[in-house]
């Protein structure tokens, strides 16, 4: 791997992260250039490993003709396969891998988190119910805190502070992946994946296929709640990290947490549009995080 490919592979990161990172690029423009290169960098990886488990597969890894286009189980093993290959020292086909072997070295990032996402995409294969919060919260942390404890260490903390750094990290990830799950309610059920909790629809009288009504509202209402109170406990998470990198995680928190603050005030109308948050309200949280 030499310097060239390095920098083509970095290069290549950052136009997938400015394109397709809604929420996530903006805050990584507070991050000086190694940083918010190697956000790119691990944008991108979780990007294509999001993607394995969906339809559409961006031209990051193998070529198509590896496998069966249709046969998720068979990319998503093949790219665990070149994943092994990377992090072992040697180079798989792809143009991703260059920058992220990169990033994983400079910031000594934890190898076994990026195999805890994989097995998170992997149960995303078959239509699923979520039966329990525990239930919830596992699946939350394979998609999402995983990611939380993979950009802190880009971030960066202190030795002493790790164990509690790291636990926040995770909290902060439960938090965004339920304001994800809250929004994106009625593309999931029509891919056959309910996320909230059998339980908790029981409890509020909810039934398939959605409609809001007063118990869908109610349920609403009950998990972003709880999204809020992971959101409250993460909190201490920044002033944890690096004083340079402050900045982008406030702007980060800020995007996500506006985002839920957006559902709320729709009325948690979500199953007949998406709800965003605006361009100008990103920049606004932006220019708020870096004064701060």
């Amino acid at each position: 791997m030499n310097a060239g490919d390095v920098e083509r592979s970095y290069a290549w990161c950052t136009t997938i992260a400015r394109s397709q990172a809604k929420n996530f690029y903006y805050s990584f423009l507070l991050l000086d250039l190694p940083r918010r290169r190697a956000m790119c960098a691990m944008y991108a990886f979780m990007r294509y490993c999001d993607d394995l488990s969906d339809d559409d597969l961006p031209d990051a890894g193998p070529g198509r003709d590896c496998f069966d286009a249709n046969d998720r189980a068979a990319r998503i093993e093949l790219w665990r396969r070149n994943l092994d290959l990377a992090l072992a020292g040697r180079e798989p086909e792809g143009i991703l891998w260059p920058a992220f072997v990169h990033t994983v070295k400079k910031y000594r990032i934890p190898h076994h988190y990026f195999f805890e996402m994989i097995e998170g995409i992997s149960s995303d294969l078959k239509p699923r119910r979520i039966e329990s919060f525990d239930e919830l919260y596992d699946y939350c942390y394979h998609v999402a805190s995983v990611v939380g404890l993979t950009i802190i260490h880009i971030f960066g903390f202190d030795d002493s502070d790790a164990p509690a750094a790291l636990a926040l990290a995770e909290k902060c990830g439960i938090a965004f992946q339920l304001t994800n799950i809250l929004r994106d309610i009625r593309e999931d059920a029509e891919k056959g994946r309910v996320y909230l909790p059998a339980e908790d629809l029981d409890r509020f009288g909810v039934s398939l296929p959605f409609r809001r009504d007063q118990a869908f509202l109610n349920l609403m209402e009950f998990e972003a709640s709880r999204a809020r109170e992971y959101y409250r406990e993460s909190a201490p998470l920044t002033g944890m990290i690096d004083a340079k990198s402050r900045a982008s995680l406030r702007a980060l928190i800020g995007i996500y947490s506006r985002l839920l603050d957006r559902i709320v005030a729709a009325d948690f109308d979500v199953l007949s549009q998406r709800v965003r948050v605006a361009t100008w309200e990103k920049l606004w949280i932006l220019a708020k995080s870096r004064i701060r």
